[in-house]
């Protein structure tokens, strides 16, 4: 990718049993409704009046803005460079400036605040952020409110109910291995200790900023004897992880994985799927689900409240919360948030539901729970583990 306490263990279920199945104040605007255009004096009484396009009218205004920004959208990140150009297909008027693809979730906040008088391409009009991190946006007023015409389809457990952020897809925490450089692959958070994995495991992120970083420790946490609301035996699994040496101080990201620099990289099941399927056979890899700490992390998408092009910013949200832009996750193996609503319709092609793996058992957090631990990792990872997680030179 926030202000009530979300219950995500009733969520967590729900995906198991049904396959799951940001302007500052104010009201959220909301997408417009079909009208009909008013009929001429002299026609006849009977002849109904054609509908006009609801979206006709956001469409021209974001189109005269004629640019939309985004920031940290990996291609391969949950068929990212797909819904991309699907969205500048559509709407060739618009410009899709795209910001530092690699950028953490705290990166993307930072931007926002960095930029709050700068109108030019350096401010991000959009977000896409780890759930934790959507209503501290919206507590700092850096985010605004929009529902989009798809809104009732959205799980209430996975909004906020005046439409400053909204979820957007989940996927499990995983491993990407590449076989052909360690062929014995961890089955389990703790086999990730064994000396053979010397000097071969990464996060994909620095989890004193990213996201997906923090919530692999968290991850780890569970399956270390930690809880949903202890989060501190992930801080000290990854402290044994680096005291024995396994532990890479880089971000890991699928070409470091395909070099073989970073043979086992933690990351979500999704993006270690993408990479298989774009590393085509060269080199050889595998995606595992661990057998336990099966973490589940949700993202949510937000308007900037200083966004440069709220139109166009208005018309990506449309655009992504659409059958066609969820499908689009799809297929790069995420979970999109109305993917129940989707089922409900039979609207998901089979070959879509049959890459999804299986996932059951995966836990969802609260935002509360969200809160504390990264609180604790964040602030303790220094102190507990000592790794100073780069980006590769």
């Amino acid at each position: 990718m926030h202000t009530k306490k979300l219950n995500y263990q009733l969520l967590a279920l729900f995906v198991i049993v049904a396959t799951l199945l940001s302007a500052c104040g104010g009201a959220a605007t909301e997408a417009p409704a079909a009208t009909e255009a008013p009929a001429a004096t002299e026609a006849p009484a009977a002849t109904e009046a054609p509908v006009v396009d609801p979206m006709a009218e956001l469409v021209a205004a974001a189109e005269a803005e004629g640019m939309l920004t985004t920031i940290a959208l990996p291609h391969d990140w949950c068929n990212y460079g797909g819904v991309i150009e699907a969205f500048k297909a559509k709407y060739p008027g618009i410009e899709v400036n795209e910001l530092n693809p690699d950028a953490g979730s705290a990166d993307e906040i930072e931007a926002i605040k960095a930029n709050k008088d700068n109108k030019g391409p350096q401010a991000p009009d959009v977000i896409d952020v780890g759930f934790a991190f959507g209503s501290s946006s919206k507590a700092e007023g850096l985010i605004q409110p929009y529902k989009v015409s798809t809104w009732d389809s959205i799980p209430d457990d996975a909004k906020d109910a005046e439409g400053y952020w909204y979820g957007d897809y989940y996927g499990v925490l995983a491993f990407l291995v590449n076989t052909d450089v360690q062929p014995d692959v961890p089955q389990d958070w703790a086999d990730l200790l064994d000396p053979k994995y010397k000097g071969q495991i990464a996060l994909s992120g620095d989890p004193r900023a990213s996201n997906q970083a923090i919530q692999s420790v968290f991850a780890a946490a569970l399956a270390n004897g930690g809880t949903l609301d202890n989060a501190q035996p992930g801080l000290d699994f990854f402290a044994q992880l680096n005291a024995a040496g396994n532990l890479i101080p880089l971000i890991a990201n699928n070409g470091l994985v395909a070099s073989g620099e970073i043979p086992v990289r933690i990351t979500w099941d999704y993006n270690a799927l993408a990479a298989v399927d774009t590393f085509e056979g060269n080199p050889k890899a595998t995606v595992v689900i661990p057998k336990s700490g099966r973490f589940a992390g949700v993202y949510v998408q937000a308007i900037s409240a200083y966004a440069p092009h709220p139109n166009a910013a208005k018309l990506w949200m449309e655009f992504l919360y659409s059958d066609e832009g969820q499908l689009l996750w799809m297929e790069g193996y995420c979970h999109p948030i109305r993917e129940a609503d989707l089922r409900a319709r039979g609207v998901i092609p089979a070959d879509l539901l049959a890459k999804l793996p299986d996932v059951s058992g995966a836990v969802f957090p609260t935002l509360d729970q969200l809160n504390v631990a990264k609180e604790l990792i964040t602030k303790n990872w220094d102190a507990a583990v000592g790794a100073d997680i780069q980006k590769a030179p």
